[in-house]
Parts: C-alpha cells; structure tokens; sequence
C-alpha cells in the first residue's frame, strides 16, 4: 500500500479531485469542549481538497469519499496521509475496529452500510487494511520541534481525563525554553481548562498577554522593576496559554498567529531598552543608554539573523534541533524567559543595572555561539551534502536511555491508559 507521507502545513497537500468526507456517528463526551464530531469538522477545514457532506447522498456518483468515525480521537497526521493516500482502504485500530474508510469507483453507499455495521461487509472486506504501522507517520514535525507517535482512539467518558491530559502534552513544542518546558505546563493546562469552560477564546488571550507586554514596557521605563517583572511573567505565561488554547481547541487563525509570533519578535528587545532608560531615571545607575541600546539590538537582532540564516541556506529545519547541543542550547539561549530569570534575580538583590548588563552579555555570548553553529553547519553542508535532524537519526529501542531523547524526544508516551512506543 502506498501513501503519501505527512506533510507539516496542510497547505502542502495536493490533491487534483475532491475527497468528500462523510463523518459517522459521534463521541457523548467532549475533550476539551468539542465533542468528535466538532474536533474532526475543524480538523478538516484546512484542507482545501475536502468538502464535508452532512448527507451521504450528496456525494456525486465515482467520486472519492472518505468515512470516518465520529466517536474518535484523530491525529492530524493520519488524517492527512487517509486523505492523501494513493489507493481504496479501511483504516483500523489496533484493536481491531474498523474507523476510516476511503473508496472510489461509485461504491461509496455500499461501503458506508458495512462501515455501519461494523466493517465486517462483503464490499469492506475485500478492501485493503491499513493500521498506524502502515502509514509510517514518525517523520520530524518540524511546526512543533518534535517527533511522537501518531494516535487514534476512542473517545469515552471513563477516558476524557487521559485524552485530555494528552492533547494538552502534545501541544507542546518538543525543544523551547526552560521555563515553557518545566514551569508553565501544570498552571497552563489549568489555566486552559479555564478558558474551555467559560468560552474565551485564543485571540482573547493573544490581546491580553499584548496589554501585560505594553504594561511592563511602560513599568520598566518609568523604574518600577518589581511590577514590570510581574506584568512581565504573566504575559509569558498568557504566551504559552494562548498556543495551547488554540491547539486543544483547534481554533488557530491566521491573524491569532501572527499576532502571536509578531509580539514574541518585537517586544523583548523593547523591554530591555525600557528598563534601560529606567535606570538613567535612578541616582544610582550610571549608564551609558546609547551604547546599551545598540549592544541590545545587536544581540537580539544578530541572534535572530544567525536562526533564520540557517533554516533558509543551510537546512530546512529550527537550527535548535539540529544536533542534542542545540536543543540543550535552545532552554537557555537569549530568549525573553532565561532573560526574565536574569532580570528578576537583579531585582531581587537590588542590582538592575546587573540585570540588564546581564542580559546584554548573554545575548551578545548567544550570538557569538549560533554565529559558530552557523559557520559549522555550512562546512558541514559543504562535505557532507544534506543535513538532517537528530530527531530523524533517533533509533527506538537503542536510543531510549539517552538524555537528550527523554528531555526532548521521549519515545514512549501514555495513551489511553497504556504505553505507545514511537518505534
């Protein structure tokens, strides 16, 4: 059986005919607030070669059709690779349940009353089978910076928790900061939950965390380190909620992410002239505000050109997974949270200026290293012809026991209340 394999933006999926996608029953429970019915419906909107039927009727004579089961949870991936795939097939659990069904040729009403019945018809059983094994859905996710199995499971009220919990983990990026990764998952997931019950949205959250940026901007300007800090961390915080809303959701927008990732790029180095200037409004701090903005923006700014440089020319991946060092790199690289710990701890033993001198050494060091990354990637695409991630280099089963495949890529994940290796 052959099929396409996952691509990372829907976008890139090319199809020349319509697939129309029929959705069977759905889930009596919800995870996170869409039951699966709703889940799938959203899931599917991307996909511009899908026209979902409410009515299997409306489905034209010889036209590809595709079935799926409203009462499971569907990773993206799969239901890509379903949409994409090259040949007629019924999809099945490892458990032996038949979820998906995709056929052409004008026998879509016949497969859909097996389908019904449990996918043990005449028409269905002469069918080719495909499971998760077949549709070989391990490749780098390169959005998340990460690599872990696919899933297809049944959605149910004694499980709700464990589908929930797991959505939420899976809306992690692999490979981010040291704060986003240990610190922010157990408030956040509560703090999401939140936000499902009482229906605010993503965006809502995007603008709020916006309000706290410009709020600990101005804080910071005028010398009053201690609410700045505060202001400061929430909208990080509200920068990891706002993400994971969207993606347990599956309500990410256009304008949400670029909102999103516009404030991630402009903010930090505002933040830290801010705070500069703030100390030229104290006694005690001498600075030099010229030549510390421009040391800032040279930091912040070539530590940027250094990442873009070598996912443009050098490879198509995050530079931060290129090998294990640059993902240990990425928890505490220049970014706006290890910059934040560097702040607060000068606030706390009343040295600001230490701070922001702090935090223009790391930047500039964190420069001077990707700089070298950079440079080394080059050479090594020059001997050695074509990078790849160690992420795509992971062998389950050898490589379980290392640290960097725990902390960043573990193999092994809790589903359903059992053990799903990646291998």
């Amino acid at each position: 059986m052959t099929l396409l394999p996952e691509r990372d933006q829907h976008k890139d999926l090319h199809m020349p005919a319509v697939i129309y996608v029929h959705i069977v029953g759905d889930s009596q429970t919800t995870i996170w607030g869409l039951t699966g019915r709703e889940r799938l419906q959203r899931m599917l909107r991307p996909f511009k070669q899908v026209s979902l039927v409410a009515n299997p009727d409306q489905i034209p004579a010889h036209a590809l059709a595709l079935f799926l089961r409203g009462d499971h949870l569907f990773d993206s991936r799969v239901l890509a690779s379903l949409i994409s795939a090259q040949t007629d097939l019924v999809f099945w659990t490892d458990k032996g349940q038949s979820v998906g069904v995709r056929i052409a040729g004008g026998e879509a009403h016949s497969v859909l009353d097996d389908f019904l019945s449990g996918g043990g018809g005449p028409v269905i059983s002469g069918l080719p089978r495909c499971t998760l094994k077949d549709l070989n859905l391990l490749d780098l996710r390169q959005r998340l910076k990460k690599r872990d199995p696919p899933y297809v499971l049944p959605i149910r009220t004694d499980n709700r928790q464990t589908l929930e919990a797991e959505l939420f983990t899976r809306s992690y990026k692999g490979v981010t900061d040291l704060v986003t990764k240990w610190l922010w998952p157990l408030p956040a997931f509560w703090v999401v939950r939140f936000c499902v019950r009482f229906g605010l949205k993503p965006n809502q959250v995007t603008v709020l965390s916006l309000v706290f940026a410009v709020a600990a901007g101005i804080a910071f300007w005028h010398s009053y380190y201690g609410p700045g800090l505060l202001l400061g961390w929430l909208m990080t915080f509200l920068d990891t909620v706002d993400g994971k809303l969207a993606r347990v959701t599956v309500t990410s927008s256009q304008f949400g992410d670029v909102l999103d990732h516009g404030l991630d790029i402009i903010h930090p180095p505002l933040w830290y002239i801010a705070w500069g200037v703030g100390l030229t409004a104290t006694s005690a701090a001498a600075v030099d505000l010229p030549l510390l903005c421009w040391l800032i923006l040279i930091g912040y700014v070539g530590g940027r050109i250094c990442e873009g440089a070598f996912q443009f020319w050098i490879a198509s991946f995050d530079i931060f997974i290129w090998r294990p060092l640059d993902s240990f790199n990425r928890l505490i690289t220049a970014r706006r949270n290890p910059n934040l710990i560097l702040l607060t701890v000068s606030w706390f033993v009343d040295r600001p200026d230490l701070g922001l001198f702090s935090v223009i050494a790391w930047h500039l060091l964190s420069t001077v290293f990707l700089s070298v990354r950079v440079m080394m990637g080059w050479q090594a695409r020059r001997s050695h012809g074509h990078l790849q991630s160690w992420f795509e280099e992971i062998v389950p089963g050898q490589d379980d026991g290392k640290l960097a495949i725990r902390i960043f890529a573990p193999l092994t994940v809790k589903v359903d209340d059992r053990k799903v290796t990646s291998g």
